[in-house]
């Protein structure tokens, strides 16, 4: 991609968009996209017993290689009636997350939804980044004007302007992880354990996007005065 494609792309952004919200809002709709698919396959699994706390969303019948399981927890004892409640509360989290997590009580009732999906079937590695999400959810309007003061001008301008292409290097990662984990197809490669181990490098790649990104969406929003607006 050009310069000139980059910036035409930068400047079609509104200058006052709000980096902390619209990194908040991606990422609660990625994991409730992993959440729907845990509650998918929990359903086909039909009104049976979970017969566990642990169980493994994709039952045999359904499961295309060897490690896709999809573990999760379930509080739940009917893989049907868990897998019911882990597409709605992910669908609540969807609507939430792009409408409503900026409000007040917004990130309490974000993390409240995610405990809930946690505890009917949506993922047991999604703890890890919920909580992440989470954290990052209660600076909305509250940008980190601290964050940088250390470090030269022009690089934190430069790292602020890059939030949404470093935002895109974690999703795009995470969606072929989660292709993956599904259908443990990688191009080439036949063995499961290196499948797996594409799958959780993968995961590592885009999780260190996901800070670059979460910190550049704090200075974007700090450099632009993207405070409380009451």
């Amino acid at each position: 991609m050009t310069h000139e494609n980059s910036a035409s792309i930068r400047n079609s952004l509104p200058r006052e968009l709000n980096a902390t919200r619209f990194i908040v809002a991606t990422l609660g709709v990625l994991f409730a996209l992993a959440g729907i698919d845990h509650g998918f396959f929990e359903t086909l699994q039909g009104y049976a017993p979970t017969h566990g706390l642990i169980v493994q969303a994709i039952g045999a019948q359904n499961r295309m290689w060897a490690y896709g399981t999809e573990d999760a927890l379930t509080l739940i004892p009917n893989f049907l009636l868990s897998g019911i409640a882990s597409i709605a509360i992910s669908l609540l989290i969807a609507v939430w997350s792009v409408g409503f997590v900026q409000r007040k009580y917004g990130s309490t009732i974000f993390l409240l939804l995610f405990i809930l999906l946690f505890l009917s079937g949506g993922g047991l590695a999604q703890i890890v980044y919920f909580t992440l999400a989470w954290a990052v959810s209660t600076r909305i309007d509250k940008p980190l004007t601290w964050l940088g003061r250390s470090l030269p001008e022009h690089f934190l301008r430069a790292l602020g302007m890059s939030w949404l292409w470093l935002l895109g290097g974690f999703v795009l990662p995470s969606l072929i992880a989660l292709e993956i984990a599904i259908f443990g197809y990688v191009p080439g490669v036949n063995d499961p354990i290196k499948v797996l181990h594409t799958c959780w490098s993968l995961l590592a790649f885009g999780m260190v996007f996901l800070l670059l990104a979460i910190a550049s969406g704090f200075i974007h929003d700090a450099d632009r005065g993207l405070g409380r607006k009451r």
